[in-house]
């Protein structure tokens, strides 16, 4: 197995204004999170959050700590949430194996023990999507599934902004530090998430975009209300968002992606909504 991560670093909002559709894509977008046997990783530097990859084919993958955590193993000063995209897999830790099927959701709070990700089937392999936040006490692990989960849901095809909020790593569902997690699902005929848009400024997000067919993408929209930019994202990647950013995005077809906070708040509500009409 190998273990590859990069760093990803703050932005200010008035340097962001110039950025080029190249260094746009270098600082937020995640390109490659799932490559056979390894697992990929992107440490932000806003809130420190950690979102990675793991796609176990022919072995099992540790998931190991690195050296700018610190650690002397990755949940030691950290809690995680994870998400399987792909075939049956297990997630083991310590001396308890979870099975986790497709969109079944498992979170693990601080503490010295190793995990470990395992596929069933090596010809379906599981894709454990996580996103990993600084924690200052253990909170229990728990498996998540749709049924446990919050939902919500919202817009109409009228507005082409039908869609499913599944909220489960949240704390209306289970205590966590800091990270909050949920999965945006789009009827089929509809391709906006989150509009109106809006932002947080007590914490940052990423999105994970996936279902989204072959030759379809995704328009990745972020930025301040009055100027904001765009990146394209395929199938299996992700954007990271700043908490001074919208986050929104519409795509040629419908789609499901998976949204991850990190911050000092745990309200989901707390939002400051921009009107439609006042985005440019």
């Amino acid at each position: 197995m190998k273990t590859n991560y990069e760093l990803r670093y703050a932005t200010n909002p008035e340097d962001f204004k110039s950025y080029t559709t190249k260094r746009l894509r270098k600082d937020f977008l995640i390109k490659k999170l799932f490559k056979a046997d390894e697992v990929n990783m992107v440490y932000s530097m806003y809130d420190r959050l950690i979102v990675g990859g793991a796609m176990p084919v022919d072995e099992v993958i540790h998931l190991e700590t690195f050296e700018h955590l610190k650690q002397p193993s990755f949940l030691c000063s950290r809690e995680i949430g994870i998400y399987n995209v792909g075939g049956k897999g297990k997630v083991k830790v310590g001396d308890t194996v979870y099975e986790l099927d497709y969109k079944e959701a498992l979170y693990l709070g601080r503490g010295e023990r190793e995990v470990y990700f395992e596929s069933d089937d090596k010809d379906k392999p599981a894709k454990f999507y996580f996103n990993s936040a600084l924690a200052h006490k253990n909170y229990p692990d728990k498996k998540i599934t749709k049924e446990n989960a919050e939902v919500m849901e919202l817009g109409s095809l009228e507005t082409s902004n039908h869609r499913k909020i599944n909220k489960m790593v949240v704390n209306q569902v289970l205590e966590t530090c800091q990270l909050q997690m949920g999965m945006t699902e789009l009827a089929p005929g509809s391709v906006w998430n989150t509009m109106p848009a809006h932002t947080h400024s007590r914490r940052m997000e990423a999105y994970f975009y996936f279902e989204i067919p072959e030759h379809q993408a995704v328009c990745h929209f972020m930025g301040e209300v009055k100027e904001t930019r765009h990146i394209w994202l395929h199938n299996d990647q992700a954007a990271l968002s700043p908490e001074w950013s919208i986050h929104a995005g519409a795509g040629t077809s419908n789609y499901t992606f998976i949204w991850g906070m990190a911050g000092e708040n745990l309200d989901y509500s707390d939002q400051d909504w921009a009107k439609i009409t006042d985005l440019k």
